[in-house]
């Protein structure tokens, strides 16, 4: 096993994973927001909000990543829209998070007491009231340390976009490998980078976990 490469090429692994944390914040952030509306409207009473939510949602969990990322970055053009990679690269895994978000929020909503939602109505809130002061806020506990595993989730999962091009990780580590005829060792680096991210996000949800459950 030889790692003297890294002297030369650790910048490829720094910058390759810049750019990863940066898709997978922005996928879930846009997946977290984009997730919330589909769990509201699956939740909704409207028949055809919750139509539109739910057949939404079966799709694009019914469907390869990268089938989705395949259609936005070659799809779009077609219709006039080009986009710059790393933005189909964040559009793709972001639409792909919403529909795994909107079921963990629209769980962590049902997990909350029916009776808190009833004893709102009855202290004359209406129901949007009663679902942003009462639910939501009792949902949160349930919802934010399942959230931290779809951020782990997309990190792995943001190493697809490099068939488009974008200079992450994965597609950094192929870049040493071809300069350097070592097939193996970069694949460790950036086995050893994902694993480092990974964990310490873990370690972080799981402590932020902790700090909820001692605020009960």
């Amino acid at each position: 096993m030889d790692f003297s490469f890294l002297s030369e090429y650790y910048m490829f692994f720094i910058n390759g994973a810049k750019f990863t944390l940066i898709l997978a914040f922005f996928s879930v952030f846009l997946g977290v927001i984009g997730g919330t509306i589909f769990a509201l409207m699956k939740i909704s009473k409207n028949v055809i909000l919750n139509m539109i939510a739910s057949v939404y949602v079966e799709i694009i969990r019914g469907t390869p990543v990268l089938v989705q990322l395949y259609i936005i970055f070659y799809g779009l053009p077609y219709a006039g829209i080009q986009l710059p990679d790393m933005v189909a690269g964040i559009i793709a895994l972001s639409i792909n998070s919403s529909a795994y978000v909107a079921e963990i929020i629209r769980g962590g909503i049902n997990s909350v007491d029916k009776g808190q939602m009833e004893a709102a109505r009855s202290l004359g809130m209406s129901y949007n009231m009663a679902m942003i002061n009462i639910i939501i806020p009792q949902a949160v506990k349930t919802i934010i340390p399942v959230l931290g595993n779809e951020f782990i989730v997309i990190i792995k999962e943001s190493s697809i976009v490099s068939i488009i091009g974008i200079h992450e990780l994965s597609y950094n580590a192929d870049t040493v490998r071809g300069n350097i005829f070592k097939p193996f060792e970069p694949l460790l680096v950036s086995a050893f980078i994902y694993f480092v991210m990974t964990f310490t996000l873990s370690k972080f949800m799981k402590r932020v976990e902790e700090r909820m459950n001692i605020s009960d």
